[in-house]
């Protein structure tokens, strides 16, 4: 076996940053973690995209001109592939190309805009993960030793005796369990290649205490400057025997090794940017992650980038998990949800938006198909697409248009605590809701953009306006009810694209609103701001139902029960 012992990385001999960055065009990199190939797609999994798909949206609504890189893809080495493809008995590679096009279809469905999707089994991520492994060992911090300890297959880790547990089983055989994720450990003694993680214990905890966005949100960030302060950094094995994992990057120079999977998958962030060519954008802007896989993303990747002497990620972004009716979603328990089945009732963009909007990065959310049905009639189909379908009805509005603004009608309307209640709340929801994003907090978007529009349904029910159709001296206030409601409708589309893209370009496009005017800087040009003017806008002749209303299986038996016997007469 090779032994690698080389020149010891300590501080006096630091490696300077390479300076191996393109710079020619402004770009906003975004990562999802890569997804093992072990299972099919399930809402955590979604959830992870959605946050980085919201995130790069929004970024595109305020920086139009920045170049956007977003990287999502499959991980596609290690025991547990291995053993998932014997369970379904089908060859290595096939086993993983259809895993992996299952999350391009998850993608595809709900509205995952990425630019790239890499997966760990392309030739160029080998020849990156080759080159990276030469890079850290060539800078000393590589070496061959013995190493003994717990290994859990399940979550492809090494652990401490201070990480495992014992457990007993139903039968009163009594095992040991990771204590993290309650997987199942083994024993394992081998000769291995170790990575020198002890000499960087000090620029970890010099990274978090100097920068408190390095991990978001701050519970994470506390709970990761812990680990790496609690007790001495022992270093970690960063490969495998072949006999025991074959399926795998080998090791440069060394056949009978292949490369711990966690290095081969925190690499695929660099391939995609062309590592170990000229990079086209580094370091990451975001990079956001599920808490169960922090240690490996705030611990081991940014060690590892030290080792190569590569900038560290600006944000990592850990979100906590979903339950399933107050349980730990598991295979065990027969509760893991596939959002793609979801989706035939809720629709694509009602998962979309209960995740994003259910959904708090510090802490655990709890998903219950009551609580779903719940949410999506009451915030997408009664509040947001009734106070349009009101709007657009031909009683109300039978010229099918949205009335230019009068300003003496709009004057008048500020004197109704109504409206001069909305107008405050459409008047603060960009800054409002601009702070939010900024933060990640997208329930927090979704909560000012949804009190908005109950403010605007409120609006309505004050000003009576199928009372104000019926008498011709009313019509100036009809028309600034709806150029009001319109104007409400117009902002809170814009804002709330990065959560439902879809919806919110199909109730843009019935406002007839140009697409080059669908962008943040376009919240600050309300149309009472400027100019009174008499352009009259006509709204799309297609025909919107925003969000249909979701039916319990004895209100959808009673629908069809309704239309049966109204058959009869007919």
């Amino acid at each position: 076996m090779r032994l690698c012992f080389r020149r010891s990385f300590t501080k006096k001999n630091m490696i300077k940053p390479l300076r191996r960055y393109s710079t020619l065009i402004p770009s906003y990199y975004i990562t999802t973690p890569i997804y093992y190939v072990n299972a099919s797609p399930h809402i955590g999994h979604l959830y992870s995209s959605v946050i980085a798909d919201a995130i790069q949206r929004f970024q595109k609504l305020i920086h139009p001109e920045e170049n956007v890189i977003f990287s999502t893809g499959t991980d596609e080495h290690g025991t547990k592939i291995q053993q998932s493809a014997i369970k379904h008995n089908q060859p290595l590679n096939e086993y993983c190309l259809n895993v992996s096009n299952s999350y391009k279809e998850m993608f595809q469905c709900f509205s995952v805009d990425y630019t790239r999707f890499i997966r760990t089994t392309e030739a160029k991520h080998k020849e990156a993960v080759h080159k990276f492994w030469e890079t850290i060992d060539k800078n000393g911090c590589v070496y061959s030793a013995n190493y003994s300890g717990w290994y859990c297959i399940a979550d492809e880790t090494f652990l401490s005796d201070l990480e495992v547990t014992d457990q007993i089983l139903s039968n009163g055989q009594k095992i040991k369990v990771s204590k993290e994720s309650g997987h199942p450990v083994e024993w394992t003694e081998e000769q291995n290649y170790m990575f020198k993680l002890s000499n960087f214990q000090d620029n970890l905890k010099n990274w978090l205490l100097q920068n408190e966005n390095a991990v978001q949100p701050k519970k994470f960030h506390k709970i990761l400057l812990n680990w790496i302060t609690k007790d001495e950094m022992r270093d970690v094995s960063i490969s495998r025997p072949i006999s025991r994992v074959h399926w795998g990057i080998k090791v440069p120079g060394d056949s009978t090794q292949t490369i711990y999977v966690w290095m081969d998958a925190l690499i695929n962030y660099l391939s995609v940017v062309g590592y170990p060519n000229e990079l086209n954008c580094w370091p990451p802007n975001v990079q956001v992650i599920g808490k169960d896989i922090l240690k490996f993303h705030g611990i081991y990747w940014p060690a590892f980038l030290m080792a190569a002497s590569l900038k560290l990620p600006k944000t990592i972004l850990c979100h906590s998990h979903w339950t399933v009716d107050g349980e730990k979603m598991s295979k065990s328990k027969s509760n893991v949800i596939s959002p793609i089945k979801l989706s035939n009732t809720y629709t694509n963009e009602g998962i979309r938006y209960f995740l994003l909007r259910e959904g708090i990065t510090h802490r655990d959310g709890n998903y219950s198909e009551v609580k779903l049905m719940r949410v999506l009639n009451s915030e997408l189909a009664d509040t947001f697409g009734n106070l349009l379908s009101r709007c657009c009805g031909n009683a109300l509005n039978p010229t099918q248009t949205i009335p230019p603004l009068n300003k003496t009608a709009f004057n008048e309307i500020t004197k109704i605590e109504a409206g001069k209640k909305l107008i405050e709340l459409v008047e603060s929801l960009e800054n409002v809701c601009f702070k939010h994003y900024e933060n990640y907090n997208f329930y927090k978007v979704v909560d000012s953009v949804i009190n908005t529009l109950h403010a605007a349904n409120l609006f309505v029910e004050t000003m009576k306006p199928w009372e104000l159709r019926k008498k011709i001296e009313l019509i100036p206030q009809l028309e600034i009810t709806l150029h009001l409601t319109f104007e409400t409708l117009r902002v809170s589309g814009i804002i709330l694209q990065p959560i439902i893209p879809q919806l919110s370009k199909q109730l843009l496009d019935k406002l007839n609103v140009d697409p080059n005017k669908r962008f943040w800087n376009d919240l600050k040009r309300l149309s009472w701001n400027v100019d009174e003017t008499k352009e009259i806008v006509e709204l799309s002749k297609e025909k919107t139902i925003l969000f249909k209303r979701i039916l319990t299986e004895r209100e959808d038996k009673e629908k069809k029960k309704r239309k049966i016997n109204c058959n009869k007469f007919m």
